[in-house]
């Protein structure tokens, strides 16, 4: 076996097909769309990376690809923490533990010589694409997420890592009986009366208005939470522009207190089930698949939620899970929360007051490297 840093394009097109090969008969793996793929991997398309020091590698048996690693540092993710971490990402392997090894020690020994203090993983270039599933591997991954066989878990344990974080997933589905409990809806009430609060969906002739909103109440309402890094508001275009095709605006709600935002909903619907089928293709007909499936789908992820400090703990984020039921609940849909910090028990608590189910586990790993 021998491991190669990825320097030429020919190299990063074989980095980015090697997961469609390895998992083309793993039933829950969704093969994202090529385009959606090379986008991430582009500094010039992804804002992550132009604040990232990084380096690709291949790994090979002979000529025959059997894993794959990125390592980096995110610049702004330390400034931010004060900490001297690095990350390994995008991770793809064999079921074979001398690979994996070569894999996260090529990727240790490269943050080791940037002065990296800890390694953690998995953690991609993708917002909120982080941690290995740890349970719950039977169910699809859902959009913006991806799927990883469970000897993954196994293979950085055996390589030294521990537990650092749990991010846990749960869900409610309404084709299965599930209803918003009734005390909640007399409680809402009260809150939206008591506080002013007013809720409207996105502008869709003002995205990037409300973009910058989304991105200011994101920065300023979660600036705690393990593993936050502020994003720039400059960033708003993008964010944008990716979420412009796949949106249901009626989803993605803005708390407002006078007219002032103090909170948001963000919920978007998982095209993954769409996705499953066109094998990594918009092309020759996929496209026409993907705009006519999207307005029909019927399964949706909680992708992120904010409320400003002085309006936390008022029970304004139940509010917005009212709000959100009140737009779903008769179109016989599945929601998945994905994800919240083991330890934010607030959140937690609130999910399973509203008698959402617990359904899956991610797991973030770390390990200290010796300089």
């Amino acid at each position: 076996m021998k491991i190669q840093a990825v320097a030429s394009r020919s190299d990063l097109k074989r980095f980015i097909d090697f997961p469609y090969h390895l998992h083309r008969h793993t039933p829950n793996w969704i093969p994202p769309l090529k385009f959606d793929q090379k986008n991430i991997f582009d500094p010039n398309k992804n804002s992550v990376l132009q604040h990232c020091e990084y380096q690709f590698f291949l790994l090979y048996d002979n000529e025959k690809i059997i894993g794959r690693i990125a390592a980096f540092v995110n610049h702004v993710a330390n400034d931010y923490w004060k900490e001297k971490i690095g990350f390994f990402g995008h991770y793809e392997c064999i079921e074979d533990q001398s690979a994996s090894s070569i894999l996260l020690q090529t990727a240790e020994d490269w943050l080791r010589q940037r002065g990296i203090e800890k390694m953690r993983g998995q953690w991609n270039f993708v917002s909120q694409d982080i941690g290995f599933i740890s349970e719950g591997f039977e169910i699809p991954p859902i959009v913006l997420s991806t799927y990883n066989p469970p000897y993954y878990n196994d293979q950085v344990i055996a390589f030294g890592m521990k537990k650092a974080k749990d991010l846990l997933v749960y869900s409610c589905d309404t084709t299965k009986g599930y209803k918003i409990p009734d005390r909640f809806l007399e409680f809402t009430d009260r809150i939206a009366e008591r506080y002013r609060v007013t809720v409207r969906p996105i502008n869709m002739k003002k995205l990037v208005e409300d973009a910058r909103i989304i991105v200011r109440l994101t920065n300023e309402s979660i600036g705690d939470n393990w593993g936050f890094y502020p994003v720039a508001e400059s960033e708003a275009e993008q964010i944008a522009a990716d979420l412009k095709m796949i949106v249901h605006s009626e989803v993605i709600l803005i708390a407002e207190i006078d007219g002032v935002p103090i909170g948001y909903i963000l919920t978007l619907p998982d095209v993954n089930v769409i996705l499953k089928d066109l094998k990594g293709s918009l092309f020759p007909f996929g496209i026409f698949k993907l705009l006519r499936g999207i307005k029909k789908l019927r399964r949706y992820r909680i992708w992120a939620l904010g409320i400003l400090p002085p309006y936390q703990k008022k029970g304004i984020s139940v509010l917005m899970f009212r709000r959100l039921n009140d737009i779903l609940a008769d179109k016989g849909v599945y929601v998945e929360a994905n994800w919240v910090l083991e330890d934010n028990a607030l959140m937690n608590n609130a999910l399973v007051q509203l008698q959402f189910d617990l359904v899956k586990k991610y797991r973030i790993y770390e390990k200290e490297i010796r300089l």
